[in-house]
């Protein structure tokens, strides 16, 4: 039992670590979509508004121009919604179900993309798709990560070509050690590891690139604005996948089969990259909240020693001890603040130590407090009472007795 609970490298700090990392970063992405919804509905609830209410305006100068009452208009509106969400639309697009449209389907599906346009509707095929997808969403996502380590190692690549160039710009000096085995180690591809930064950036690039590629192609083919085409590059290379603009749906284009095909290379790259940039990105808000870990622990760490120190500012530290054994009554040692002792340490003294430490000041403190209770003060000498040094119990005795034979020497 011994042996299994040591090779645990599961402790308690770790988990405790992992765990304030989880509910910092909880509580962020709370506060992120609070966030976000608030500008949302700031943005957008307006333009909903406005459209209902034209909306309403049709239906009723509709049905005051067709005699219809607005209850079967509505019931007509239902089974139009029917036949849409069965993949029936007013326009003249391509089956969804053929061998070219179920390809697309599968993969939306495995890519997580999920457009919502094409939907099965038969039990069986709402079946076939759990286990179908389950499969295919984790297959995807191994590849995925497989790329990025791909991705990665050429990147890595790269810069230690470009390292070794700059290298050899700077003379023959340089060259010699990329050719000892022992000074290349270094610069070998296995140690070499990319900065975060760089290889965000790199991909930042690369997302940007395709996207850009890719809606100079979608705006003239699919008719949409090049900000439209954008927007639909990030919501599908994102796997977010909302459905409002979906391309590759009219039954003709020209070179049908070309824009297809560079349809879902785009589609590819794009979601491998931005996969990827995720991933990367998701490294750096690790890596800021335990930056934010590192400085409430510093704060409280910092709050604390300071509500330590207040409470022990009435407390005898060893530092004053060792200081105070060396300042004996017969010595004209003095102490300069009677807390220095107590800033050096953080421990409490023992009261072993205490007694040891002041014995004899507790011994002439006990003496004069039994003789005043007994009513038999001390005998203080004649030139102590002519320098009135005498009276007192205990600090002030002694001190008392210290001033008296320091004038009596005199």
């Amino acid at each position: 039992m011994a042996g299994r609970s040591g090779g645990s490298n599961c402790s308690p700090g770790h988990l405790n670590e992992d765990n304030a990392r989880f509910l910092l970063l909880a509580a962020l992405i709370v506060l992120y979509l609070l966030g976000g919804a608030a500008v949302f509905s700031a943005l957008e609830l307006a333009h909903e508004r406005q459209a209902k209410q034209r909306w309403e305006e049709r239906m009723a100068n509709f049905s005051r121009r067709h005699n219809l009452s607005r209850e079967e208009l509505r019931g007509f509106l239902r089974h139009y919604e029917e036949a849409t969400a069965a993949g029936i639309r007013m326009d003249n697009l391509r089956p969804r179900w053929d061998f070219t449209g179920a390809f697309y389907f599968v993969g939306t599906v495995v890519s997580t993309i999920g457009f919502g346009m094409t939907t099965p509707a038969t039990v069986g095929g709402k079946v076939f798709l759990i286990f179908y997808g389950l499969i295919g969403c984790a297959s995807t996502i191994l590849f995925f990560n497989l790329f990025l380590e791909r991705l990665i190692t050429v990147i890595a690549y790269i810069m230690k070509s470009c390292h070794q160039r700059r290298l050899r710009r700077r003379g023959p000096l340089a060259q010699e050690n990329l050719k000892d085995p022992r000074k290349s180690e270094v610069d070998s591809l296995a140690d070499w590891k990319p900065s975060v930064y760089y290889v965000m950036l790199i991909l930042c690039l690369a997302s940007l690139l395709i996207s850009c590629c890719a809606s100079a192609m979608y705006a003239p083919m699919e008719g949409w604005s090049y900000f439209d085409s954008l927007y639909f590059c990030f919501v599908a290379f994102s796997t977010i996948g909302f459905g409002d603009l979906v391309s590759s749906q009219n039954a003709q284009y020209e070179s049908q089969g070309l824009y297809r095909f560079a349809n879902f290379v785009f589609i590819l790259m794009g979601v491998c990259c931005i996969y990827s940039l995720f991933n990367v990105i998701s490294i750096l808000i690790k890596q800021s909240v335990n930056w934010i870990l590192r400085k409430m622990d510093s704060e409280c760490c910092q709050r604390c020693q300071r509500r330590l120190f207040r409470s022990r500012r009435n407390v005898v530290m060893p530092d004053s001890v060792r200081n105070r054994c060396n300042i004996s009554i017969e010595t004209d040692g003095v102490m300069e603040s009677d807390t220095d002792g107590r800033r050096l340490s953080g421990e409490m003294i023992s009261m072993k130590d205490f007694l040891a430490a002041n014995k004899v000041s507790l011994a002439i403190l006990q003496k004069q407090l039994f003789e005043t209770a007994n009513g038999c003060p001390r005998q203080t000498s004649t030139l102590s009472r002519e320098n009135e040094f005498s009276g007192g119990v205990g600090a002030l005795a002694i001190m008392n007795n210290r001033l008296a034979e320091t004038s009596g020497d005199r």
